[in-house]
């Protein structure tokens, strides 16, 4: 349904060539990838020359395969949400960049919005990022042959948890007429910001259908989501609800994780659990897993692999259960009520 997707993940690992091919190889044949680059670069190292050397060379190693095949989109370069004197070699770093490459960058402070930076972009062929969200103004400027679009959201607990009315994208419509009425551009990439109750894809066949660029297959796939938002309103949450309610541990746990990973959980043995509770903080050890639970932030950490794979879609692993399974009754009763209720403003992370 669409031709285009950006990734999200190469932000917070090195992914390896391996991964990069195996994307290449299984993808239609013009479908573009467009990749963050990874955060050693950009926020542990502040993109400066002096520091980057290993991980910079790293990331543009590992994605040589969709290079190879003509699927990259852009790479997306993310400031780290800073005044630009903090990052005063800023040049010196886009002219390190490899050439042949689109690069587009997304600032993350207003100090940064300023007419030499906008130059200095476009010197570059560099993209400014548009972006839709509530720090920043939605500023549409061409400093490249591409336009790169990120539509973040404009919720507030979490403003990237959203989903856009069609008054609110037939106004981004304007926007983009607007501007394409003065110039012209090869390509534009654009991008909701993923959610786990498909926002995203819904709102982002709404845009295309507002510009006019959809098929029939689109058209037809956008009616059926239609139709699935209108009949679920909060259907889903209402359930959860429902069974903590009722004081059903282990029904609330089989549906925050499935039936399988809830029958996994009990190949856990209890010798292989610890946790510490302390106020509304909770650490503990799974096996050999720390998971940190903060109640009063809204925050799980917990660091297994299939917890990084279901994080964003808001789903338990076998090694949460166990841990809800394992605490007292009423302190695991009353955290899945708060996240039956809240869900919205709790963070998965990894």
């Amino acid at each position: 349904y669409f031709s285009t997707v950006e990734i999200n993940s190469s932000f917070y690992i090195l992914l390896s060539e391996k991964f990069y091919k195996g994307l290449s190889e299984s993808s239609p044949s013009e479908f573009l990838f467009s990749l963050k680059m990874y955060r050693g670069v950009t926020h542990k190292h502040m993109l400066n020359p002096k520091l980057i050397g290993d991980e910079f060379d790293a990331f543009f190693k590992s994605i040589a395969p969709l290079k190879q095949a003509k699927k990259l989109g852009a790479i997306l370069i993310q400031m780290p949400p800073v005044p630009r004197e903090k990052v005063s070699w800023f040049d010196s770093f886009l002219d390190l960049l490899p050439k042949g490459y689109r690069y587009a960058v997304e600032f993350r402070d207003p100090s940064w919005l300023e007419k030499d930076i906008y130059k200095t972009l476009e010197e570059r062929g560099i993209a400014y990022t548009v972006v839709d969200e509530p720090l920043l103004p939605p500023l549409i400027l061409k400093t490249s042959n591409f336009l790169y679009i990120r539509w973040h959201g404009r919720g507030e607990s979490p403003w990237y948890y959203y989903h856009y009315s069609i008054e609110e994208l037939s106004e981004w419509v304007k926007r983009l007429q607007d501007f394409l009425s003065r110039e012209n551009v090869d390509l534009i990439l654009g991008y909701f910001n993923n959610h786990f109750r498909g926002f995203a894809p819904h709102n982002a066949l709404q845009m295309m259908t507002l510009l006019g660029i959809t098929n029939r297959r689109q058209r037809e796939k956008l009616q059926e989501m239609d139709k699935y938002f209108k009949s679920l309103p909060q259907k889903a949450l209402k359930s959860l609800r429902e069974i903590v309610a009722k004081g059903d541990l282990e029904g609330a746990l089989v549906f925050l994780a499935g039936e399988k990973r809830f029958e996994r959980s009990k190949e856990i043995s209890d010798e292989n659990v610890s946790f510490k509770i302390e106020g509304e903080s909770i650490v503990a050890t799974v096996k050999n897993y720390r998971v940190e639970i903060d109640v009063k932030n809204r925050r799980i950490f917990h660091d297994c692999e299939n917890w990084k794979k279901s994080a964003e879609s808001k789903r338990f692993c076998k090694h949460l259960v166990k841990l809800f399974l394992k605490m007292p009754r009423d302190i695991s009763i009353k955290i899945l009520e708060d996240i039956a209720g809240n869900i919205d403003d709790w963070s998965f992370e990894y």
